[in-house]
């Protein structure tokens, strides 16, 4: 497969990059620093230098030509306020969306967040510092859109609490899961079953668990 990542250098993203190149898919790996694209070539991530807050549909679409699939795993990033948490984590992912209607990529793979349902229907949750609130509005919002465009084959996936720890190939994974932590070695893996199973219109919650990762995925397409 042909598959163009955006937000490539971000670690999840990275991971996900040397997965898929190293069973021989051809990956493209969008990412806005210049300095970045060497670190992509050594994952054997083909770069594309764009900035998904200032470049137009028609741009990121000449990215994705010849795609089969696209994977949004861009974020604003620790420090960001949360207009940054608007522009990246909805805007970006909605432009990526657009451009993939443009190109004739129908596969789109975003990874959102686990929580996003306590901002539902405007709630929010007392306590919540206002800029994670506005962190979750803004993947629900993304998410909403993309499952809302019949041209789009969409899955959203939601990772609990991202660790650096090794990844153990076992995961919990379905519509609702218990909240916990996932390795990003998970994170990364499941993504890469993720779109082989191609289930569209499917939201999942992902963390750390007991049930091997290749089951759990074949449970959520019911098989």
């Amino acid at each position: 497969m042909r598959i163009v990542i955006a937000g490539a250098h971000g670690q999840v993203a990275r991971r996900l990059g040397r997965l898929l190149s190293a069973r021989g898919d051809t990956v493209v790996g969008i990412v806005r620093n210049p300095a970045h694209p060497a670190d992509l070539v050594a994952d054997g991530v083909e770069p594309a230098v764009l900035d998904l807050e200032a470049a137009s549909a028609d741009e990121v679409a000449a990215a994705l030509s010849g795609a089969d699939a696209v994977v949004f795993a861009a974020g604003a990033g620790p420090g960001s306020g949360a207009a940054r948490k608007d522009t990246v984590d909805r805007a970006a992912a909605v432009l990526l969306a657009d451009a993939a209607e443009r190109a004739g990529v129908t596969r789109y793979l975003l990874l959102s967040s686990m929580g996003v349902d306590a901002v539902a229907d405007g709630r929010r949750p007392e306590g919540m510092e206002e800029v994670f609130t506005a962190y979750l509005r803004a993947k629900l919002a993304a998410e909403q859109d993309l499952l809302a465009r019949s041209a789009l084959r969409t899955t959203v996936l939601r990772p609990g609490g991202l660790t650096d720890d090794p990844g153990t190939g076992r995961v919990s994974l379905g519509r609702q899961v218990e909240r916990g932590s996932v390795p990003r070695d998970d994170v990364a893996a499941v993504v890469v079953a993720l779109l082989d199973a191609d289930l569209d219109g499917t939201v999942l919650e992902l963390t750390g668990g007991p049930t091997p990762l290749a089951q759990a995925v074949a449970a959520a397409r019911g098989g």
